[in-house]
C-alpha cells in the first residue's frame, strides 16, 4: 500500500461531502510534497 493509493482512496471519500475537487486536489498536492521534503 503505498502513500499515493491512500491519498486517492481518501480523495474519492472526500468527494461524498468535502468541498471541491480544486481543495482536495491543492491538500492532496501539499500531502505529497511533504513527504517527498
Amino acid at each position: 500500500d503505498f502513500p499515493v493509493e491512500r491519498l486517492w482512496r481518501d480523495a474519492k471519500l472526500y468527494e461524498i461531502g468535502a468541498g471541491t475537487s480544486e481543495i482536495r486536489r491543492m491538500l492532496i498536492g501539499r500531502e505529497l510534497f511533504a513527504e517527498t521534503s
